[in-house]
């Protein structure tokens, strides 16, 4: 297949913010976490996003997981810094923050809750482009910001030239579809769900933002791999080996489930902060049977 550029690799992990016991960032945690992504399949990094339960992390604490991670792995993963809120002023300040530090993009989200227009959407996208010289991957995500980017939206801002690529989470491949259809060739769509990689790929997507990739990030580029090759049927194997898990990473809402996966078979991660909680002893052993079929593969 005709291959879109990759700007922040083929396989980007959502990657979980860990507490204290306590309850405060765990720095150090985090610096091993991204030390073990780095050597389980991952090409970067986005730091601070909803699996890094942003939410809940203050602009100094989201700071500091960006310079940990550019500390830990900015020579051998991209370093994406989640930078985007439903406040431009406070989404500029953050990725002029994550510049400071060394980071190689940010991530800008759909402004949540107020809804704005495609109209407001494009001139924020557009302020924090213009805030530093890093690289904008945009995060298409209706279902949790109650707002879509339309499609005519992205190619307006696909003619920017700091904004290359879309984490597209809307979970409607005739979208996807259309977007790839409708936006230059030089600017990269990556799935924004584990269970739309393979349909995204090989529609022309560059590959994926994953959560999943925690656990099984080698299969997860191997699946990637296969797909861009042209072996589908491997492909397609991968992708129904690692369905069971990516319907268990989201039984209960993210990043519940992965945090405590990671706590159970990686070393602790800690709790999610309020009003989060921790995930369910049902959810864990879905995940557990899950992971035993993905091993088979």
């Amino acid at each position: 297949m005709d291959e879109r550029p990759t700007p922040f690799g083929e396989l980007l992990t959502a990657v979980v913010t860990p507490f204290t016991h306590g309850g405060a960032v765990d720095y150090e945690a985090f610096w091993r976490l991204l030390r073990h992504l780095a050597d389980t399949g991952s090409d970067g990094v986005v730091v601070s996003g909803t699996t890094g339960e942003s939410p809940t992390l203050s602009a100094d604490e989201k700071a500091a997981l960006f310079a940990t991670a550019v500390d830990a792995v900015g020579g051998r993963m991209h370093v994406v810094a989640g930078t985007g809120t439903y406040n431009t002023a406070e989404s500029v300040e953050l990725t002029e923050r994550a510049a400071e530090v060394g980071c190689a993009g940010v991530m800008a989200v759909t402004p949540y809750y107020s809804k704005p227009p495609q109209e407001g959407l494009y001139r924020h996208f557009v302020a924090i482009a213009e805030a530093t010289d890093l690289p904008v991957l945009l995060y298409n995500i209706p279902g949790r910001t109650a707002r879509l980017i339309e499609v005519e939206t992205l190619v307006r801002l696909a003619q920017h030239p700091k904004i290359v690529a879309v984490k597209d989470a809307v979970d409607e491949i005739e979208f996807t579809r259309r977007s790839l259809a409708a936006l230059p060739g030089d600017f990269a769509v990556y799935a924004g769900s584990d269970a739309m990689t393979l349909d995204i790929v090989t529609a022309g997507g560059a590959g994926v933002v994953s959560v999943a990739s925690h656990l099984v990030g080698p299969q997860i580029k191997r699946m990637i791999r296969a797909a861009k090759s042209g072996d589908e049927g491997l492909a397609r194997k991968i992708h129904d080996a690692l369905t069971p898990l990516f319907t268990a990473l989201f039984v209960e809402p993210n990043p519940m489930p992965v945090k405590a996966a990671m706590n159970r078979w990686w070393e602790p991660v800690g709790e999610p902060r309020l009003p989060l909680i921790p995930a369910s002893d049902a959810t864990l052993a879905q995940i557990e049977a899950s992971l035993e079929a993905a091993a088979a593969i």
